[in-house]
């Protein structure tokens, strides 16, 4: 098999397992907006190579057929519903996707936490691949519950070679629909799975959902605003600036330190008032998350020639389908209008991101 299919799913959430290389870094947030707007939002990083993402545009009616150890000759369906999405490594991979129905799910590296039971060829013919995952569950399923439901007919299977330890790492999940229910699916111990309702509205990598969860009680102490000023020893004292309410919120990339920073700024967001604003708060928010090239490299390390960490950031109107990105090379937000699309008579396909792989810069004039 192509060595770049045995390596995807290393790499499809963008982040290394070693402590020497890249380091996992996909943020996720979700909110929903005055008007209803549900929006699911992430970063996709990766900072070894160009990961030569794309947008995949798939319509109803075509066969499709997973990638096993052995080749292509996992489960065969025909896609049901028309999907928009950025892919990583190949085109059958789409990291990131929302359907015509509103269903929009993602995978997230889960770095030392994510093990998969070793692919079975006696059950090849209901394996799906974790890194086509994403598409066969946007390809089938219209709702969170129909997408859980069809789950347990299949077998999530590795394609990606085993660790030295015999483990085969993989991604979690993130699954959401129009009615704002999302859900986190994590795989485990080497096959079992574990299904949350995420009502943080947040999502990156390791450990797993609950201790996420469970750390952000270690920042009971912080809140949104700036300290009033107050004596105490007999000396005045007064915050620097404003936000030190939040002094102590962790500023690295770790996945832990992420999800608690995500979490903060997510819920002490004024709620937009509609789908522009929705959308672009949630550009604003990621841009937190941009993560400079260099930061993940020790200095005796070469560092690759991108521009940043920070491939791709794509952001998921589920209640108008409609899929928004930018990227490392372009910071120009572009959409996709899924009601304008007739997955009926679309071609099966995908297409640059990016135009041309450069940020316009434009002179203004007096």
């Amino acid at each position: 098999m192509n060595k770049h299919l045995l390596s995807a799913v290393s790499v499809c959430c963008a982040a290394a397992i070693t402590a020497s290389g890249p380091a996992q870094a996909c943020t996720g947030i979700a909110f929903e907006a005055k008007d209803g707007t549900r929006i699911q939002a992430r970063t996709i990083e990766w900072s070894g190579y160009d990961l030569k993402a794309k947008l995949a545009v798939w319509p109803r009616g075509v066969k499709k057929t997973a990638y096993t150890p052995q080749g292509k000759n996992g489960k065969t369906w025909t896609t049901r519903y028309g999907v928009v999405g950025a892919t990583t490594v190949m085109d059958e991979f789409i990291t990131e996707g929302i359907n015509e129905k509103g269903l929009s799910a993602g995978i997230f590296f889960f770095s030392h936490y994510g093990s998969l039971a070793p692919y079975n060829p006696k059950k090849a013919a209901k394996s799906v691949s974790d890194a086509e995952l994403v598409p066969w569950l946007l390809t089938n399923f219209a709702t969170v519950d129909e997408a859980l439901k069809g789950l347990k007919k299949i077998e999530i299977i590795p394609i990606a070679a085993a660790d030295e330890n015999g483990s085969y790492n993989t991604g979690h999940w993130r699954i959401a629909d129009a009615t704002g229910r999302s859900m986190v699916l994590e795989i485990t111990n080497k096959g079992e799975r574990h299904i949350y309702e995420n009502d943080l509205g947040v999502l990156t990598n390791s450990p797993d959902f609950p201790c996420h969860k469970a750390n952000l009680n270690n920042y009971i102490n912080l809140h949104p605003g700036t300290v009033a000023p107050r004596e105490f020893g007999g000396t005045d004292m007064f915050s620097f600036g404003a936000s030190s309410a939040l002094l102590g919120l962790p500023g690295d990339f770790t996945p832990p330190s992420r999800f608690v920073r995500a979490f903060f700024f997510l819920h002490s967001l004024r709620q937009p008032a509609d789908t522009y604003a929705a959308v672009t708060q949630a550009f604003h928010i990621l841009n937190a998350f941009d993560i400079p090239l260099g930061s993940e490299f020790a200095l005796d390390q070469q560092i690759p020639d991108i521009p940043s960490a920070t491939q791709g950031t794509c952001v998921s109107d589920t209640t108008r389908t409609a899929f928004y990105y930018r990227t490392m090379y372009n910071s120009q937000i572009r959409k996709v209008d899924l009601a304008k699309i007739d997955f009926s008579a679309i071609p099966y396909g995908t297409y640059d991101l990016d135009e041309t792989p450069r940020e316009e810069i434009k002179d203004r004039t007096f």
